[in-house]
């Protein structure tokens, strides 16, 4: 386990720990270390991740690889047509042994969930995750019940096949605080990939735990702690709100989507072993943060990674704040 001092995680704790974690997820992924990275700074916020890419990217392996070098609960469900909201929650169901209903709970209730091809399943299934991302709690037989700390949703979905699928609705893709593709490896990875699989002669890969679930909600506290200059926030506020001014956009980021720039900025800079944002921390993750709440105008409906372009755009016609030497001189 982390050797975290109980009373407070400094941000030198928060650096050490997540590249412990890190290279442990590394031991299953070869060559995503950005991805891993990211993703990371996601957990560090509290927020959910969707990861939309093509079949056999490792992206099932990704998310439990992380659970277990988180040390934490982890729980896999297939979305498919035929779930029902019920398959996800749990109920209750009659116990004859005890002649009265008990609880049976879902799968959701775990630390990390993997929602796998989330977009095959209704929108009724779908929207059974909203309470539990949102709040962190569903409600069975007018019965609430809180979720285990710390609770995580990671989804995943396939971009090519659309036939029987159900997109997600804006509201739903809101809760996701950033979107992320894995990518293929390189030739040299793949080749790497292949040489890891000969000398294990197995396909598990043996991770070790790094931290529990409370040590990742110390970890969370250290990052509420990172110091945001006004000049950075301002040029967070200035980004979303030029999304929302763009010729090719219906509708721009919500303010959720500044919310979730000062969240993930403020873990990478920690995750960096630094007390303060910089603007670069910013432009790290205004695509992953803001292309999947962008509604574009129905022309590039079909225009492949037309967001994500729309996003480059305004990171490269918005002013950026000068202020990396006024903290190296204080």
């Amino acid at each position: 386990m982390t050797d975290l001092r109980e009373d407070y995680p400094t941000v030198s704790d928060v650096a050490e720990t997540t590249r412990r974690v890190i290279a442990q997820v590394e031991r299953a992924i070869v060559g995503k270390r950005n991805v891993l990275e990211m993703i990371m700074a996601a957990f560090l916020t509290g927020g959910h991740v969707l990861l939309e890419d093509y079949p056999g990217l490792a992206k099932t392996l990704i998310a439990n690889s992380f659970a277990a070098a988180l040390g934490m609960q982890f729980k896999r469900i297939q979305f498919t047509p035929d779930l029902l909201p019920g398959d996800i929650t749990g109920g209750y169901v009659f116990d004859r042994a005890q002649n009265r209903f008990v609880l049976r709970p879902g799968p959701i209730f775990a630390n990390i969930i993997l929602a796998d091809e989330i977009n095959r399943a209704s929108p009724r299934t779908q929207s059974a995750l909203l309470e539990a991302m949102q709040e962190y709690q569903v409600t069975l037989e007018g019965e609430t019940m809180r979720l285990l700390e710390p609770f995580i949703v990671i989804a995943t979905q396939n971009p090519i096949e659309y036939e029987g699928t159900f997109p997600l609705p804006e509201a739903q893709l809101d809760r996701f605080i950033i979107k992320l593709s894995v990518g293929y490896p390189t030739p040299a990875e793949e080749q790497e990939i292949l040489r890891r699989r000969r000398d294990r002669q197995q396909d598990a890969v043996a991770i070790e735990a790094v931290t529990d679930a409370d040590g990742l909600l110390r970890l969370r506290r250290a990052v509420e702690q990172i110091y945001v200059d006004p000049d950075v926030e301002r040029y967070m506020v200035d980004l979303v709100a030029r999304t929302r001014q763009h010729r090719q956009v219906a509708v721009g980021a919500s303010p959720r989507g500044t919310l979730a720039l000062l969240k993930l900025s403020r873990a990478w800079a920690a995750m960096h072993g630094r007390a303060y944002v910089l603007p670069d921390d910013v432009k790290c993750f205004a695509k992953a943060a803001l292309s999947h709440r962008l509604i574009l105008q129905p022309d590039l409906w079909t225009v492949s990674q037309a967001a994500d372009r729309i996003v480059a755009e305004v990171v490269q016609s918005t002013p950026v704040p000068v202020i990396g030497a006024r903290f190296e001189s204080g």
